[in-house]
């Protein structure tokens, strides 16, 4: 693997999620629900009691059903220093309500900033565990008390950067939809809930399909002063394979599905507060497969399907617009981080080393307001005794 020392001194991880079905909101889901309590009926029942949408963008219950906090990060992270030559130094976390429809329950406001304080409790930078970089709350502008909830939110962590939007929504019905409507990135009301985010100077960060890429152009143009982040590189769906009932069955409508999403992100990329994360760079919903052990396999196969796409990222955003995330735990059942950044830097390495800082660090640590940790204060010493 090319190393990124004496690149940069660490990485930050710019997506990741930690939840704990027995702690924390997002035990709603009724996936963890229901695995908490029976996980081996749980693995037998899986492919049966739940729907195809879902089973296709986790591949296995143990991926929702588990706990994953930063000690299972940290196992999950142990190659990366060694074949890198630099460690994973901060993580960006966000919150992990399953769809954004969540956010409408009456419990909601309560709900949201329980899992701030959750997240904010957990024992990050414990040893060598990364430290708590940024936060990202996910939420719908349009729903009642949004605000109150937002500055609530804001009052328990200084670490939040902005909210985060999973607005997935796929005419496909055997694809898993997250958003609540079709087009609301485009909506009266949900722009008019995103001039609170811009007047508080907070990052927007949108979870979209491919297909509704155009909407991101929208948002950017409306609020020019605000940084709007794409998750995912903008999630071409069945780009790699057969995915629900027919998106993807072909190698004409896979080639289709890629040369929309170019065109999609050259038009993106005119608008110069649009920032891309090269995150999920392994999730299912991609079309890589559809056993629950995984389907990639090496390094050099993941390198080779994502290769073309990323360079088409990279060529347009620049680096100083793109950054690394992991994806983890979602991506877990296809690659390990080690695979992902090895497979990043082989594509990288013909750009140089400042490409690689960017993507890998810089951008990141710009884009979320990252910065080094207060030291703890040297104690004064002890005075002399008097002789």
């Amino acid at each position: 693997m090319t190393t990124l020392a004496p690149t940069t001194s660490g990485i930050v991880d710019a997506h990741v999620q930690y939840w704990n079905p027995r702690r924390n909101p997002w035990t709603r889901n009724p996936v963890a629900r229901g695995y908490r309590y029976v996980p081996k009926i749980g693995d037998r029942l899986f492919s049966v009691a739940v729907p195809q949408s879902e089973r296709e963008y986790i591949l296995t219950p143990h991926i929702v059903g588990r706990a994953y906090e930063p000690q299972h990060y940290c196992a999950d992270i142990a190659a990366v220093a060694e074949a890198t030559g630099v460690p994973i130094e901060s993580v960006v976390v966000s919150e992990a309500y399953w769809r954004l429809g969540d956010t409408q329950d009456p419990e909601a406001g309560r709900h949201a900033v329980d899992e701030v304080r959750y997240l904010q409790g957990l024992a990050h930078g414990a040893g060598s565990e990364p430290s708590l970089g940024a936060m990202m709350v996910r939420a719908d502008p349009r729903s009642d008390g949004f605000v109150e909830r937002l500055d609530a939110q804001l009052a328990i962590s200084d670490r939040i950067r902005g909210i985060q939007v999973n607005a997935t929504r796929h005419p496909d019905p055997k694809v898993r939809s997250a958003g609540p409507a079709d087009g609301m990135l485009a909506s009266p009301s949900f722009l008019a809930g995103i001039e609170k985010i811009a007047d508080r100077g907070l990052a927007l960060e949108v979870f979209a399909y491919s297909h509704q890429l155009y909407d991101v152009i929208t948002l950017a143009r409306e609020f020019p002063d605000t940084t709007v982040i794409i998750d995912h590189f903008g999630c071409p769906v069945g780009a790699f394979g057969p995915v629900g009932l027919r998106t993807g069955t072909t190698a004409a409508a896979r080639a289709d599905i890629i040369r929309l999403w170019r065109e999609r992100m050259v038009s993106i990329a005119a608008e110069r507060n649009v920032v891309v994360k090269l995150s999920g760079l392994a999730m299912p919903v991609l079309g890589y497969g559809r056993e629950p052990w995984g389907n990639i396999g090496a390094q050099e196969t993941l390198t080779q399907m994502i290769g073309p796409l990323v360079r088409h990222v990279v060529a347009h955003f620049g680096a100083s617009r793109v950054m690394f995330g992991s994806n983890f735990p979602i991506d877990k059942p296809n690659a390990t981080i080690d695979t992902i950044i090895g497979s990043l830097l082989e594509i990288l390495e013909p750009w140089g080393e400042a490409v690689s800082r960017n993507i890998f660090r810089d951008t990141a640590r710009r884009v979320y307001d990252i910065t080094e940790p207060e030291p703890e204060p040297t104690p004064d010493p002890e005075p002399e005794p008097e002789t």
